[in-house]
């Protein structure tokens, strides 16, 4: 399964949102655009749709901007994917009215294709957009502050300071 371009996006203005949620201005779209090689334009749209969602509160002018409504680890990635995708049909067969397939009655696959999307979305389902942004207990007990210095560097995130990571 592939995401749109506009999940994708969508999940890079949450992440860099919620990388950003100790700092005292807020995002701006032209910071993400930048940050990422995105048209404003489409990130507008984008921003306005998360705003809609109450996912983000956005301010306009001049010290305006964004930031999360709510904190990262409450927004679900499972749940923002369903918001922005439009499609989980694989195939043909996933969708009754439009199904012309002459195997459909006797074809495995269908199956298959349908327990493969629910293991992805449980997956993202177990996840969270600070998930995304902050280093796993895990990979801090082999890394130590190895870690939190690399984390500091993820191109398409700002540059933070340490104490903001731990």
């Amino acid at each position: 399964m592939r995401l749109t371009q506009w999940t994708d996006y969508t999940l890079r203005v949450l992440m860099y949102c919620a990388a950003c949620q100790e700092r005292e201005q807020p995002v701006t779209i032209s910071e993400v655009a930048e940050a990422h090689g995105i048209s404003r334009s489409h990130l507008t749209k984008i921003v306005q749709q998360l705003a809609a969602q109450g996912l983000l509160d956005t301010t306009r002018g001049r010290g305006g901007g964004m930031r999360l409504m709510k904190p990262a680890s409450e927004i679900n990635l499972g749940q923002i994917v369903r918001m922005t995708e439009t499609d989980f049909d694989m195939v043909e067969c996933f969708n009754a009215e439009l199904n012309q397939c002459r195997m459909s009655s006797h074809c495995r696959l269908q199956a298959v294709l349908s327990d493969a999307t629910r293991a992805y979305l449980a997956v993202l389902d177990s996840l969270t957009v600070a998930d995304l942004v902050t280093p796993s207990i895990a990979a801090q007990r082999q890394g130590g502050a190895a870690l939190v210095q690399s984390m500091r560097w993820v191109p398409g995130l700002p540059i933070t300071r340490p104490e903001t990571l731990a």
